[in-house]
């Protein structure tokens, strides 16, 4: 049985289901794999007003996990696209992301290729799109052993797969990091967002992995979806009274958003993030943000022992 930290709140964050595609970006080094990475996951923070949330969730194949080998042999990285299952434009939705952030980011970056991570049926004929580019003088072939598109370019040649195939993922795992300022709920929240990236099979897509701007679903504007989560801002604690959700002394909060594959995957990252963030000097709490089941039907629990195994 798992002893509970008293800097840790007995409650649960509340994930919803997503759509999710996972690629492959392959490049000659990983300062262009970086700069690749880079351009397709921006302004992909949150689906408040993004396309998608997207990510990095590991560096594989030379300099990176070595035990997941790219099909070209150069360095890797895969990338986690979602948008969420209740969007009803949800498929088209999230090929247009990977169209746009493929054909746009990562096919003009020099050196790179693209392979699909999720075999699927449906799946979107992504590379034939892609492939159009080459204004008649693209080619299917067999490369590295996949079905694929090429494309002649002033680089050389863009390789991608034809097919790209989604599946079901969660979005919205979280935690709230309490801190007596805002560099200790800083440097708890950066500690537990290099643990929880470091589990395959998620993302964290805000900058740096933390959101200083954790927010409510809904608002009193009606053209907006979600705002400030006053009850929770620090400068707002003397003036909401009864309302005040902050324990006292804190000055800042900080907050990690976690999407993934699956509910284990995303349990096992808080957990990890939990564990390295926990004696953070300074941090006087680790909580979560939920809606009592209104935005979604998953909960990853902060205590290990409350988290179901299937």
């Amino acid at each position: 049985m798992t002893l509970l930290s008293p800097r840790v709140d007995d409650t649960y964050a509340e994930a919803f289901r997503s759509i999710h595609a996972e690629f492959l970006i392959t490049a000659r080094d990983r300062r262009w794999l970086d700069h690749a990475v880079r351009a397709c996951t921006g302004n992909a923070s949150s689906t408040i007003l993004c396309d998608c949330e997207a990510g990095l969730d590991r560096y594989v194949g030379p300099g990176g996990d070595e035990s997941f080998a790219t099909p070209d042999g150069r360095p890797g990285a895969i990338v986690q696209i979602h948008v969420p299952r209740f969007r009803k434009d949800r498929e088209p939705a999230l090929e247009r992301s990977l169209l746009v952030r493929i054909s746009q980011n990562v096919l003009t970056c020099a050196t790179c290729s693209v392979f699909n991570l999720i075999d699927s049926d449906p799946y979107f004929k992504l590379g034939r799109k892609i492939a159009f580019f080459g204004d008649g003088w693209q080619t299917r072939d067999v490369r590295h052993g996949r079905k694929v598109w090429v494309i002649p370019i002033l680089g050389g040649e863009f390789i991608l797969d034809r097919r790209f195939g989604f599946r079901e993922g969660l979005m919205g795992g979280n935690l709230w990091f309490f801190g007596d300022s805002v560099d200790s709920a800083l440097l708890s929240a950066e500690r537990g967002a290099a643990a929880a990236a470091a589990v395959p099979g998620v993302i964290l897509p805000f900058p740096g992995g933390i959101a200083s701007s954790g927010s409510k679903a809904g608002s009193k504007y009606k053209f907006s979806i979600a705002s400030t989560y006053e009850k929770y801002c620090p400068t707002l604690q003397d003036r909401l009274g009864d309302q005040a959700g902050l324990p006292p002394g804190v000055k800042s909060v900080m907050e990690i958003i976690i999407n993934g594959r699956d509910l284990p995957t995303i349990a096992q990252a808080t957990q990890a993030a939990i564990r390295a963030a926990v004696d953070t000097p300074g941090l006087i709490r680790i909580s979560a943000g939920n809606y009592g089941g209104r935005l979604g039907k998953n909960f990853v629990f902060l205590d290990p022992d409350k988290q179901p195994t299937a």
